[in-house]
């Protein structure tokens, strides 16, 4: 992805030269220069100063600044602009606007306030996004572009519905499939014409909170929404593509945002790119795993860090200042899992409106004597002492998590039987029992490729598609080790439950049937008591939530609950499938418990962590190119903190030679490279 002009870590952000005078500009330019900023994204929100009215565009004072930069050694990210139109089209054109989950029209003001579906905004957007790519086409400033801004949101206008319809008819063929996929006989909503079938908004299917009486059209509309969203992605895409075909072309994307499948927009996109804005009290297992689902999306192509706050942010409850390292610290984190770039959300600070306390490189003191200013010194001298060492490297593991946005959607929409149904959260409790352990895990999408894991996690697989149980029986009668939990094979891809008994397809691979769900508040909790003891599972486990009453098919029965009517029933079973054995998790565990069974898992597969043991607090990563290994420490706790290492070392950034030992100051980021001479 790197671009040969400049073969390093790009260190940059988003800068918004429109809100300043021209000898400010020239003061970022110089303080830019001071900070090592080698790449800075322009025009994220300048379609209304670009395009003034219907056909007029005025781009020379981007062509100023583009060429201003570039003499000052610092390349352009070039944004469309789309990502909130101007005024006067929404003047001209309200169909441009959303109509919002209650029904009301929106009228101009924020962002994602632009209709997906309307004809008047692709085809500007389309327009604006060719005119820039024909405009800079082979200026040597240009490395990349940056299509709109944080795609999101979903509209509820006239446009959008006929355009689900299509949609729908598409998809479905017939007004019977439809019918049959959403069991419309419910409550006596069978359709019997297209242009019956409304949004399913406050005023028909749904409720705030994601509350649905029909989960089929509710779960279809989730999809129709991101394909609407990713077709005015495209439009632009195939704009610049047709100008400047060799140029990478992005938009970043949110993490774990519930909105839109990522897995189905990372195709159209050359590179991923995100945006990372952790809280002060975002478990670092959390922030690495939306990493790793971020190059999972591409399978393990390098990902662009898009944004990140130098200091804070300024839309959480509490917007804490970043310690002294901790930028550092979660720039390298970036790093360690994937990133070629780092990059800021912003530059300079606003000087008004919703993002003016939002922090920034240059603080509003408007001066390089700051703390944030020095410390973003320090790691663009850093990152320039890299160069391209790290670039284009990649990470390796055998263990996957499978992550999917449509299991998401349909388990959280699944009207019971609890409120507590949180997909991320069961997805994020298994990675962490990796990331405690320093075993490398990857994310992936049930139809990616599995062939090289001898281990594939399934959390809360509640759709499953027929497609998808073959793959783990191959998976699993050939070797691997595969698991699933709760609240696992209840529905089909329209949300139908797969009758017979659940897990459904997953039923023979797992060796057990499922006959009842018991939902309990989070303060009533059970026992799952060994009774088998396999490997490090031994003892007793604490589990809540959601607790399956199942029955083995002759799968071993590893611990039973101890508690309420249903003890004695299994809670953790273990079949043997072929070559391989499939795990089944019937609650929420506490953390022990999944660091128990991650533990036995991969000491069977014969995986080894990363390192033998290190401080609480430190995680270890590792990039692998041109075989050389480049392992990444980086303590998250307030106190210095060591690390046994596998042989040894030399630190990248101090050049210091390390043998079976690291030392970390609190905040610290070390990467060490493998030497292979003893």
């Amino acid at each position: 992805m790197i671009h040969e002009s400049l073969p390093k870590i790009w260190y940059g952000g988003d800068y918004n030269p429109e809100q300043w005078p021209d000898e400010t500009i020239e003061e970022d330019i110089r303080m830019f220069q001071l900070a090592g900023i080698d790449v800075v994204t322009l025009n994220v929100f300048s379609w209304e100063k670009i395009q003034v009215d219907d056909h007029s565009y005025e781009a020379e004072w981007l062509d100023r600044l583009i060429d201003r930069l570039y003499e000052a050694g610092i390349y352009t990210c070039l944004a469309t602009g789309t990502g909130a139109h101007p005024a006067w089209m929404a003047k001209k054109y309200p169909e441009v606007l959303r109509v919002d989950f209650y029904g009301r029209k929106r009228k101009f003001g924020g962002r994602h306030n632009s209709c997906p579906s309307s004809p008047v905004y692709r085809e500007y957007a389309g327009r604006m996004a060719a005119f820039l790519a024909d405009r800079y086409q082979g200026h040597p400033a240009v490395l990349a572009w940056h299509v709109s801004n944080e795609y999101g949101g979903r509209c509820y206008c006239s446009l959008c519905e006929q355009a689900f319809r299509e949609w729908l008819q598409q998809k479905y063929g017939t007004l019977n499939a439809l019918n049959h996929a959403w069991n419309t006989a419910f409550w006596g909503h069978t359709f019997y014409e297209w242009d019956e079938i409304v949004v399913p908004n406050a005023l028909s299917e749904e409720r705030e909170g994601g509350e649905t009486d029909n989960q089929g059209i509710s779960l279809d509309y989730r999809r129709f929404m991101s394909d609407q969203l990713l077709a005015c992605y495209y439009k632009e895409y195939e704009a610049i593509k047709t100008y400047t075909p060799n140029l990478p072309v992005t938009t970043n994307f949110m993490g774990t945002y519930e909105g839109i499948d990522y897995f189905q927009w990372a195709p159209y996109l050359d590179v991923v790119s995100w945006d990372n804005y952790p809280g002060m009290e975002t478990p670092p297992s959390e922030t690495a795993m939306t990493h790793d689902l971020m190059r999972g999306l591409k399978q393990g192509q390098p990902f662009m860090l898009m944004e990140q706050t130098p200091s804070q942010q300024n839309w959480q409850p509490y917007n804490s200042l970043k310690r002294p390292g901790v930028m550092r610290m979660w720039s390298y984190q970036a790093v360690a899992h994937g990133a070629d770039t780092v990059q800021f959300f912003q530059l300079r600070r606003s000087p008004g409106a919703t993002e003016k306390f939002h922090g920034a490189i240059i603080e509003h003191a408007g001066h390089e004597h700051t703390r944030v200013f020095r410390e973003s010194a320090a790691l663009g001298e850093e990152l320039q002492k890299l160069g391209d060492v790290l670039t284009d490297s990649t990470s390796r593991a055998r263990a996957a998590i499978l992550y999917d946005w449509e299991t998401r959607w349909a388990a959280e929409l699944s009207s019971g039987p609890s409120v507590e149904i949180d997909y991320v959260r069961e997805v994020h409790a298994y990675y962490r029992a990796f990331f405690d352990q320093h075993i490398p895990v990857d994310i992936v999408h049930p139809e990616q490729d599995w062939s090289g894991y001898d281990i594939v996690i399934a959390p809360m697989m509640y759709m499953v598609k027929e497609a998808w149980a073959k793959r783990v029986e191959s998976f699993t009668a050939q070797g691997g080790a595969f698991v699933t939990t709760y609240f696992s094979g209840v529905a089909d891809e329209s949300d139908r439950v797969h009758l017979g008994g659940y897990p459904g397809p997953l039923r023979k691979v797992l060796g057990i049937w499922v006959e009842e769900i018991d939902a309990l508040p989070p303060a009533y909790t059970n026992t799952a008591a060994v009774t088998l003891p396999v490997g490090q599972l031994k003892g007793a486990y604490e589990c809540r939530y959601l607790f399956d009453l199942l029955h083995s098919e002759g799968a071993e029965v590893v611990a039973v609950y101890e508690n309420d009517f249903y003890a004695g029933m299994p809670v953790i079973t273990k079949n043997q499938f072929g070559k391989g054995e499939a795990w089944y998790i019937a609650s929420h565990m506490e953390s022990q418990a999944l660091h128990d069974l991650i533990a036995t898992i991969t000491e069977g597969k014969n995986i080894s962590p990363l390192v033998p043991w290190a401080s609480e607090g430190v995680e270890a990563a590792e990039r692998v190119k041109n075989g050389e290994q480049y392992l990444f420490l980086l303590n998250h706790s307030r106190v210095p903190a060591q690390a046994e290492l596998n042989g040894r070392y030399t630190d990248l950034l101090t050049d210091e030679l390390l043998a079976f030992h690291c030392n970390l100051e609190k905040n610290d980021a070390r990467i060490l490279r493998k030497e292979h001479k003893e």
